[in-house]
């Protein structure tokens, strides 16, 4: 067992050479072998002078203390829990112990400074309090005054706003009856205080946990929601997002911070989530919320109930729901806007819950939970069917219809009910158009390839074509033709396997693009033709005639741009047909034969699927305006947004940044700042292509007009991520080309990318045996290694980072040679030890250098010269040894040409390299010699 004392004096030693990490351990095992008191208390405070050193004030302050409590006059513990004080903030406390310190020593000047500044601080910082206090009293003070002026009151509002999202101001509204007042302002009725109002608590709340708590229960959950139900678009958005903060604080997410004692409280959050769950539910069947405010309540279920990550195994919330909550979500989706007694609706509240349901089942662990699901579903829409009442059934198939648009599995199994097809059919014979709308748009929905209903798969274009024919009505004609449309697809891409006789489906489409441009008829209906034209897209013919109709791509794109985000799917989706940008499989010749051979169908592509024919299409889209249309889709706060929308619309951009001639256009209209959501979130498919896409766009921009400001830092990580072995080889290509134009602008990108751990991947394609590759990855290098850590990377001991450099530089690829005597110049011209150890890793080096320096490359030689001239700078004994070599006759051949205004950089630095040598004495002027 070693010895307390001997381990103190080991730590001392420590402490002086300034290695605090030994020397807290050694003074921690000390204290854990001491018997002795006095000991101990020496031990403790040397222990808080190793966690002042590292900054760990925390930790200071608790060992002083401990020092102090078996010695209250050890006048080095009290100054440094002081100092510790001092830097937690904590100045009246630090102020109490610099005064017992200057009671015991009062001659120390030390000591007496510390009280003046300490003094000074907490002058300072009453005086701030004060002020603050009377800017908030102030500030309440004109915004509840009616007869304020106007100018008065929004500056005040601004300045609230401001401050609740700063710490301390945040602090003195809520010490100072702060939420009291806010909530009168909300009372007032007027639009811009009641945003002031909720957008202060917004900052108030943020990152804040126990804040959070206190505001939820002092406000109410009631009252929130009755906010958020207001038929105000901007009042109900900004509620919403203090609902998202105060749920981020229970859930523990979101910029957490640690506030002193509130680390010592546990806040219980279950009880409040699951108050605030059933809330958002209530809002769901309420006649008092506003459409708006449904959407919301939809919308934060679908952000805060399903599991962020499926490793997680706890999927309560979303069983919770399902328990208490899925029946209030069906009656939603089972709501039909044309009846009266409909629940106050947006274009985008049936859909958002459609979503809902898919991310329920989704989150869903096994089938006892799935059948639970089904169950609840079912018994629901039975108790909806009644032959009696038609009205009662009519929300029956429209739940049914809901359903398919969300979990399609489920909504197939609901089909197979009994008396759910005889519903169906029954109503698309009735009289009334509203039975027959949502019959065929039940159909619709139910009409897939998937469908595992025969009935429809056998039945459903004989229903359609009827009702197409006979009805006189254009809002159900337009129905029918999409599901005709619909069931028309089923053949996909091949040419081979066309639904219908030859025309017919170009027939269908020009009778969709009539009706996409006619504005006299309703947008819901319109979304309709939109919707035919995702299926009929498929069809090449179809997709060429399309791109020419302009007055019907700028119509789509109109709709698009509008506040139903319904339509999302349906134009992302016509929009990948016409760009061809799905997955194709590539054909084996031998299968082809193979399945020729036993009388197989083998899929067969469409003359006009070729690439100039892709090529025409994306030229015609973007001179429709699709960026502009695109980057307004990825901006739709909804969860209508999905995943899938996300993975759409990555696919186009990718598809229309092929040229490099189109990029800038895309880059104008925006398509630059569009990408970056769609690389950070969405699915793995959709991060890879919006990575892509932002790769093909930062490899021949401007960064600095491509992502102005701090958005660049952004595209960083969607191009380190295209470094893996799994990406194929052009997606590795050109993010290496994108990081080498981002590594020329500054050295904060620079240090952006090592943050990023891209040097190991860069360094990885420097090996590869493809030459783009390996060319692109060294001029990477070529441009980090001008930052100081790339430079101290190289340094270092352990590593081949500066071999492989050298190694390049001996490579046949000119472009190669470019790059790493490039970066060899740099490395050897920043770090002299680099110089030394670039002699000690390979034997080659000279010969490399020799080459270099009789290149015919201009450039590669001057580069090779300025290696020389690094290498004879850098040290006496290494220029001796350049002297000695065949390279002395190399730079004497250079230095003695003529001047020449093409080489004269050549030949200048060669005769500095001479020079050198004179100076060192090494070699001597002819005149002399």
């Amino acid at each position: 067992m070693e010895n307390p004392v001997q381990l103190k004096e080991e730590g001392n030693k420590y402490f002086q050479a300034s290695d605090y990490e030994k020397a807290l351990q050694s003074y921690t095992q000390a204290i854990k072998l001491n018997k002795d008191k006095a000991l101990q208390a020496v031990l403790y405070r040397n222990r808080a002078a190793c966690f002042l050193k590292k900054e760990e004030y925390a930790k200071a302050a608790s060992d002083a203390s401990r020092a102090i409590d078996i010695n209250a006059s050890d006048i080095k513990a009290l100054y440094r829990r002081s100092q510790a004080l001092e830097k937690l903030g904590k100045l009246d406390q630090a102020f109490k112990d610099a005064q017992k310190c200057a009671t015991l020593e009062p001659r120390n000047k030390n000591f007496q400074e510390t009280l003046r500044r300490l003094g000074a601080n907490i002058q300072e910082k009453l005086r701030i309090q004060f002020s603050t206090d009377s800017r908030v009293q102030k500030m309440f003070e004109i915004l509840l005054d009616e007869n304020s002026d106007k100018e008065k009151r929004e500056k005040a509002a601004n300045n609230l706003i401001v401050l609740g999202r700063e710490e301390a101001g945040a602090e003195r509204i809520f010490q100072n009856n702060g939420i009291n007042l806010l909530l009168q302002l909300i009372e007032t009725k007027n639009p811009e205080l009641i945003l002031a109002a909720v957008r202060t608590l917004s900052g108030m709340c943020t990152g804040h946990k126990a804040r959070a708590t206190a505001i939820l229960h002092y406000l109410g959950i009631d009252s929130i929601c009755m906010w958020m139900s207001v038929d105000n678009e901007e009042i109900s958005l900004a509620v919403c997002n203090l609902l998202q903060t105060i749920t981020d604080c229970l859930l523990g997410q979101g910029k957490e911070e640690h506030h002193g004692k509130e680390e010592a409280l546990v806040l219980d959050t279950k009880k409040d989530l699951k108050m605030i769950t059933m809330r958002l539910l209530d809002m769901l069947v309420s006649k008092n919320v506003s459409g708006q405010g449904r959407d919301r309540a939809l919308n934060l279920l679908n952000k805060n109930i399903p599991r962020k990550d499926l490793k997680d195994h706890d999927n309560s919330r979303s069983i919770f729901v399902i328990d208490n909550g899925l029946k209030k979500i069906l009656k939603v989706v089972g709501q039909i806007p044309e009846m009266p007694d409909c629940l106050p609706l947006t274009e985008n509240t049936q859909l958002t819950a459609s979503v809902l349901l898919n991310k329920l089942y989704d989150d869903l662990r096994c089938d006892p939970e799935r059948d639970n699901y089904r169950l609840i579903c079912e018994e629901y829409i039975k108790s909806k069917i009644d032959p009696q009442d038609m009205d009662k059934t009519l929300h029956a198939v429209q739940i049914v219809s809901g359903v398919l648009q969300g979990p399609f599995d489920l909504g197939n199994k609901l089909l197979g009910m009994k008396g759910v097809m005889e519903m169906m059919v029954a109503l698309c014979g009735s009289e009334r158009e509203i039975d027959q709308l949502v019959a065929v748009e039940a159909l619709i929905h139910a009409s897939t390839k998937l469908s595992r209903a025969t009935f429809i798969i056998t039945n459903g274009v004989t229903l359609l074509k009827e009702i197409y024919k006979k009805t006189k009505n254009e809002k159900i004609k337009i129905r029918a033709l999409v599901g005709l449309c619909k069931l028309g697809s089923a053949g996909g891409t091949d040419y081979g396997l066309r639904q219908f006789a030859e025309g017919s489906t170009e027939k269908l489409a020009k009778q969709c693009r009539k009706w996409l441009c006619n504005t006299s008829i309703d947008a819901r209906t319109r979304k309709w033709a939109v919707e035919g034209l995702s299926y009929l897209t498929l069809d090449a013919d179809v997709k060429d005639d399309f791109v020419e109709d302009e007055p019907a791509l700028k119509a789509m794109f109109d709709l698009a741009k509008a506040s139903d985000k319904t339509i999302l799917y349906s134009v992302a989706s016509a929009l990948v047909n016409c760009t061809n940008s799905y997955d194709t499989k590539e054909l084996v010749p031998e299968l082809v034969q193979l399945a020729k051979f036993s009388k197989q169908h083998v899929p067969e592509e469409h003359p006009k699927d070729k690439k100039d024919f892709v090529v025409k299409r994306v030229k015609r889209l973007l001179k429709a305006g699709v960026v502009s249309a695109l980057a307004c889709m990825v901006k739709a706060d909804s969860a209508i947004l999905t995943d899938q929308s996300k993975e759409l619309i990555a696919r186009v951009f990718l598809a229309l940044c092929e040229d490099p001639k189109d990029r800038g256009t895309i880059v104008a209209q925006g398509g630059g700042k569009a990408l970056i959501p769609l690389a950070v979130e969405g699915t793995d498919v959709g991060k890879i292509k919006a990575s892509h896409a932002l790769a093909k766009i930062a490899a021949i921009s401007n960064p600095d007009i491509a992502f102005p400001g701090e958005r660049v830092y952004e595209v960083v990580r969607p191009l380190v991520s295209l470094l893996n072995t799994e990406r194929d080889g052009l997606q590795n290509y050109e993010a290496l080309l994108g990081l080498t134009n981002f590594s020329g602008r500054s050295d904060k990108l620079r240090l952006k990318i090592v943050k990023e751990k891209a040097l190991p991947d860069i360094e990885n394609y420097m090996f590869e045996n493809h030459d783009q590759l390996r060319q692109a990855a060294t001029e990477c290098m070529c441009n980090l290694v001008v930052n100081k850590e790339v430079q101290e990377r190289f340094v270092a001991d352990g590593n081949d980072r500066l071999k492989l450099v050298v190694l390049l530089c001996g490579e046949d690829d000119e472009k190669v040679q470019v790059a790493a005597a490039g970066a060899l110049a740099m490395l050897t011209a920043a770090q002299k030890k680099l110089c030394s150890k670039m002699t000690q890793v390979t034997t080659q080096w000279l010969e490399i250098l020799q080459r270099l320096c009789l290149h015919d490359n201009m450039e590669i030689q001057h580069r090779g010269l300025v290696i020389a001239f690094n290498l004879i700078s850098a040290d006496k004994e290494l220029a001796k040894k350049l002297v000695e070599s065949e390279l002395l006759e190399i730079l004497t051949y250079v230095g003695k040409q003529e001047d020449h205004p093409k080489k004269q950089h050549i030949i200048s630095v060669a005769r500095d390299c001479l020079t050198k040598c004179m100076d060192y004495e090494l070699i001597k002027p002819l005149s002399q010699a």
